[in-house]
């Protein structure tokens, strides 16, 4: 019986803390009553620009939202933010949460490209993943593979067009299987975005912020958690045993299906909880919203495996 059922421009420096730039601080949503994050955060868009403080979000749709109206512009400019580093670095990705202590930064569209590949081996050699809010990017591309022989396609970079059919909107897994689904031996034009660069080796945060719980940013023990469905909410740091779990099951996701998601596999560690056997995961993610991913008995079996080495310590 199955498991389971199925292109640069000036940089602006930072302002200094007087001049900081801040959005609307109400947190509560009057629609639903629901409390929303009334904690302050700083942020800067990651090619320079003066210091802004967002509140006021309980979901990356709205974080984007928050930090597009406190610099002026739409939203959907923002490709992905990272935490702590203004470089595009796919280990400081902003996913399902942000650390209390966290710091920023946004990440917005620049230069577009096209380019025709032909697809000669059966793997690209991409791992991708999205924003959360309708954009995917590649997050790792392997050593050696089709695409790591293309000095145009970096890692950053947000897929917008495959042969003409817009990506926007899809979710990675989906990006993901329309190019794995593109036969051997065919050539297809991928329209990228990469992000906004600035040619500027370092900025960051102004070392003399007046917030004494800024100055050591990115040292909180306690997060702000994402939810699928409802608010977000403060929780403690996952323990040792927990991120050796999670980050274990994100890489049984890029092995099956050639994405990245860090809030998916801890959605799934969350998920097994209480669980004792695989039949019982298995019901549990048929279950939940994550039956439209299709896992088979195979992807499910390595994840029961993965979580009971992660319990008993076996991955720390």
């Amino acid at each position: 019986m199955s498991l389971f059922k199925k292109k640069a421009p000036k940089y602006t420096p930072p302002a200094p803390p007087a001049e900081e730039i801040h959005n609307q601080p109400n947190g509560v949503d009057n629609n639903n009553g629901a409390q929303k994050s009334q904690l302050v955060f700083h942020c800067q868009q990651a090619q320079g620009s003066p210091l802004g403080l967002i509140s006021g979000f309980s979901n990356v749709k709205e974080l984007y939202q928050k930090i597009a109206e406190c610099y002026d512009f739409p939203p959907e400019d923002i490709l992905f933010c990272t935490l702590n580093t203004h470089k595009v670095d796919m280990k400081k990705l902003l996913g399902g949460q942000i650390g209390l202590e966290d710091f920023i930064f946004a990440h917005r569209k620049g230069r577009p490209k096209e380019v025709e590949i032909v697809k000669t081996e059966d793997s690209l050699g991409l791992t991708i993943t999205d924003n959360g809010a309708g954009y995917s990017f590649i997050k790792r591309i392997k050593e050696g593979s089709i695409v790591a022989r293309i000095p145009h396609i970096e890692v950053g970079d947000h897929i917008e067009r495959l042969d003409g059919e817009s990506m926007v909107g899809k979710r990675h897994y989906e990006v993901a299987k329309i190019l794995k689904e593109i036969p051997r031996g065919s050539t297809f034009t991928i329209r990228l975005v990469e992000p906004l660069k600035s040619g500027f080796g370092s900025i960051g945060p102004k070392s003399n912020a007046k917030s004494s719980r800024k100055q050591n940013y990115g040292s909180g023990k306690e997060t702000l958690r994402f939810k699928a469905n409802g608010p977000a909410t403060i929780e403690n740091e996952h323990d040792d045993r927990s991120k050796a779990g999670i980050e274990k099951i994100n890489e049984l996701l890029e092995s099956f299906m050639g994405i990245n998601d860090t809030e998916l596999a801890t959605q799934m560690w969350d998920l097994a909880e209480g669980k004792t056997n695989s039949m019982q995961l298995a019901e549990a993610i048929d279950n939940s919203d994550l039956q439209e991913f299709g896992f088979t008995d195979e992807f499910i079996i390595e994840l029961w495996g993965v979580i009971t080495d992660a319990r008993s310590g076996r991955l720390s």
